[in-house]
């Protein structure tokens, strides 16, 4: 697929350019991105180029992973980066896929990234023709639940031994969100369990 920009009231979701290198690279100095996601560390300005002009290019020509930079209407700045991965099931009947973010330090705690993750979320469902997507994050990661929350994420519960970090398996929170959870209508009719709570 060929790389889309969203746009909210207040942010500008698109691809990141070469330009956006310092300022990933200056977010991602952040100790909790790296702890909490699959970015490395240390976290160098040759890791920045290479998620920039490699990787980010690859994803969307590839349909592997899409990503944005959250980048705000009013003066430019780096909010964070949403990503949709495992894309690879939306070719099958399962027609799912995963929801990931990081918010840069100075720019939490305004909404962004529950703003952004909203429109991803609704382009995949009208576009995509995605049917369920999930989000997973280390069990105890209170801003990544605050967040899916707020999207619309309904938690599901703890996966054990989901998430391996620093040579430990650490157990994971997953939520999902449906089509039907924003009003909007899904191809293959949903069967749900009676008895679930």
């Amino acid at each position: 697929m060929d790389p889309i920009e969203l746009t909210t009231d207040r942010l500008l979701l698109r691809p990141f350019a070469p330009a956006d290198a310092d300022a990933v690279h200056t977010a991602c100095q952040d100790p909790d991105i790296p702890r909490y996601t699959s970015v490395p560390s240390p976290y160098t300005p040759e890791d920045a180029r290479t998620f920039i002009e490699e990787t980010c290019p690859a994803g969307w020509r590839d349909d592997t992973i899409y990503t944005w930079g959250v980048f705000t209407r009013e003066d430019g700045r780096l909010a964070g980066s949403m990503c949709l991965v495992r894309l690879a099931q939306l070719r099958s009947p399962e027609r799912q896929a995963e929801l990931g973010y990081w918010t840069a330090k100075d720019q939490r705690g305004r909404g962004y990234t529950a703003e952004a993750a909203r429109a991803v979320v609704r382009w995949a469902f009208e576009t995509l023709c995605v049917e369920r997507i999930e989000w997973y994050a280390e069990a105890g990661n209170e801003g990544s639940r605050a967040v899916a929350l707020k999207t619309g994420f309904r938690m599901e519960g703890v996966m054990r031994s989901k998430i391996v970090y620093g040579g430990t398996r650490r157990d994971a929170w997953i939520g999902s969100l449906l089509p039907s959870d924003l009003g909007l209508p899904t191809a293959a009719p949903y069967l749900p369990f009676p008895g679930r709570g």
